[in-house]
């Protein structure tokens, strides 16, 4: 999955013509706190509702300043470069540009939630189970061995490290709803096991979370 499989059909960018005040009526409109500024297909920079309150909210943007670098992804980058840039500079869009840097579009973070609380890794019945272990234990294909020698199948990883210890948390999305014998198996392995949940409360938490987020954005 590439950036351009993802990219907004309805949300326009600024021109530099538009005043503060229209562009954050462009922003609560689309729900957005970010929107890139555009001329004609060269991408300006990106806008944020904090930028606009800097300045006379009556004068154009053009007249403002934008801080650079400008944050933007490639039509063929990953979701998952797409992920880490929303990340890394808390936006709520990111500009995509062509081979020749041009404005092509954006993805927003909304459509990259839906995107991943769609896939198959989430829509799939089966059980969550989080290990932890440092990074030097971690093995991907030993955790894979152990979870099909239980005759079932990882159907999402994750893994999350911590910036002050070598300690990470695996979390593993397995395809059976009972998971008391793979739990038992990674015990006898002397893992540890840190959590687990079955379908129905993660998916109730994961809901409760993404409807939080939707919710976030909206304001």
């Amino acid at each position: 999955m590439i950036a351009e499989t993802l990219l907004s059909n309805t949300i326009i960018p600024l021109r530099t013509s538009d005043t503060g005040e229209e562009a954050l009526g462009m922003m609560n409109d689309f729900y957005v706190r970010h929107l890139p500024v555009v001329n004609n297909e060269q991408l300006l920079g990106l806008m944020s509702e904090d930028d606009i309150l800097n300045y006379d909210v009556e004068e154009p943007i053009g007249s403002y300043g934008l801080s650079a670098p400008t944050p933007c992804v490639r039509l063929d980058d990953h979701i998952y470069e797409v992920m880490r840039m929303l990340a890394e500079y808390h936006l709520t869009v990111i500009p995509v540009v062509d081979e020749s840097a041009n404005y092509a579009g954006l993805i927003t973070l909304e459509d990259l939630m839906r995107f991943f609380a769609e896939t198959a890794s989430f829509k799939d019945p089966g059980s969550i189970l989080v290990l932890e272990m440092t990074r030097m234990d971690y093995s991907l294909s030993e955790i894979a061995r152990i979870v099909e020698s239980e005759s079932a199948v990882i159907l999402n990883a994750f893994v999350h490290s911590y910036s002050d210890s070598a300690a990470i948390d695996v979390t593993l999305k397995i395809n059976r709803q009972d998971i008391l014998s793979i739990i038992s198996t990674f015990e006898r392995y002397d893992y540890n096991i840190k959590a687990s949940f079955n379908e129905s409360e993660y998916m109730d938490a994961l809901k409760d979370r993404y409807d939080a987020l939707i919710s976030y954005l909206n304001v």
